[in-house]
């Protein structure tokens, strides 16, 4: 009995002695790196596409990984799990005949994920899922940030009573949902499609969205906001924390009080003018951000040094997430082939600029993108008259 205990013991150290083995290069194990090819709208092969989580509960690694630095990579590193992303099982099933969920264009119908998680929120952050999004740079997950601080955040944010964002209008005579997605082009100058923007069930805006003054040309409704500036009672606002400092604004947002850090003495819920309502207030999914980039947007920056700093522009993702909650989208105001024919905002009334092409953006993929869902019919995109 005594010599069976000891045979017991043994094997016990040696799975003790493996374990530490496996967790020194846990790099090695879990994030086998591929290299970077264009997608266009095709999604990268991956052993993940179910629903089932990364890791089990018996496997859920119990510490936070080790930090990845972006500056030990030279070009964007794709890991065995980078297709994997999480799944709603309680996202609607659209009514509408025309809902351009029922397109029947090869690459889209390959590419898009109804059921993509879109919000971020308490209970969303345990070590395992920590484990996985840590070696995706901001806002695409966390590489370089600490578990304690993020999770902290993350605990503030209220689930939403429904993850459905926008509900069909009563009124609507075949259950469709028709957004407007206004983006800031100097394409809008004179327009005159304030009355046709306004006509939607929702508008979508971004980036200021100002719109006092123009609205003979961008209407002046708004439902949904990619937060920024403007806060209005009754609108919808979705956030998408790009940096540290994007958290600690939040945490003093969600706790009533002044925040720490880049934002130490301001008090977010000053920019509300007293209308702050957690039931309206959204956080984007890193998951969804990421889903965004590489099945829809990914830029050949992504393979050079200057990865890190590559993403969609806030249009972009404002853009998509509508595609995922509407089932009618025009798009107004974005970026087209003959963009240098108008200023870069259409707000601009005496200096105007020409959009400049930074290098944290690729708006010719940009211009490619829309030209090419609008010639499917997945979006009607304004260009010009």
């Amino acid at each position: 009995m005594q010599k069976g205990w000891s045979v017991v013991s043994l094997i016990l150290s040696c799975c003790m002695l493996l374990y530490l083995v496996l967790w020194s290069n846990l790099s090695e194990r879990f994030l086998r790196r591929k290299s970077v090819t264009n997608l266009d709208f095709q999604p990268t092969t991956s052993p993940y596409k179910t629903e089932k989580p990364l890791y089990t509960e018996q496997e859920a690694v119990i510490t936070p990984i080790p930090i990845l630095y972006k500056d030990n990579f030279t070009q964007l590193p794709v890991w065995d799990f980078e297709d994997f992303y999480l799944r709603d099982h309680q996202t609607r099933n659209p009514i509408c005949p025309k809902s351009l969920h029922n397109n029947n264009d090869p690459e889209f119908k390959e590419a898009v994920l109804p059921d993509i998680r879109l919000w971020f929120y308490n209970g969303n952050l345990n070590i395992s899922e920590w484990n996985r999004l840590a070696h995706f740079n901001n806002p695409f997950g966390f590489m370089e940030y600490k578990y304690n601080e993020i999770k902290e955040v993350v605990e503030l944010i209220p689930k939403p009573k429904s993850p459905i964002l926008l509900p069909v209008p009563k009124d609507s005579p075949d259950g469709c949902i028709r957004c407007a997605v206004v983006g800031t082009g100097g394409i809008l100058n004179n327009s005159r499609l304030g009355k046709e923007i306004d006509s939607h069930d929702y508008v979508f805006r971004m980036n200021g969205a100002i719109t006092q003054g123009f609205e003979e040309d961008v209407g002046n409704r708004t439902s949904v906001y990619k937060l920024c500036s403007v806060h209005q009672q009754g609108i919808k606002y979705v956030m998408i924390p790009e940096g540290m400092r994007d958290f600690e604004w939040l945490q003093g947002l969600l706790q009533g009080k002044e925040s720490i850090g880049a934002f130490k003495g301001v008090r977010p819920l000053s920019y509300f003018n007293g209308h702050f309502n957690e039931s309206r207030f959204y956080v984007l999914h890193p998951d969804f951000l990421r889903y965004v980039r590489n099945r829809f947007m990914p830029s050949k920056q992504l393979q050079s040094k200057y990865w890190a700093i590559y993403r969609p522009t806030n249009g972009a993702f404002a853009l998509f997430l509508a595609l995922h909650v509407c089932d009618i989208v025009d798009a107004y105001g974005f970026i087209t082939e003959d963009h240098l024919k108008y200023s870069n905002y259409y707000y601009e009334k005496l200096e105007k600029t020409k959009v400049i092409f930074y290098i944290n953006h690729d708006y010719n993929l940009e211009i490619k993108t829309w030209k090419k869902l609008h010639q499917a019919g997945i979006i009607k995109l304004f260009q010009g008259h």
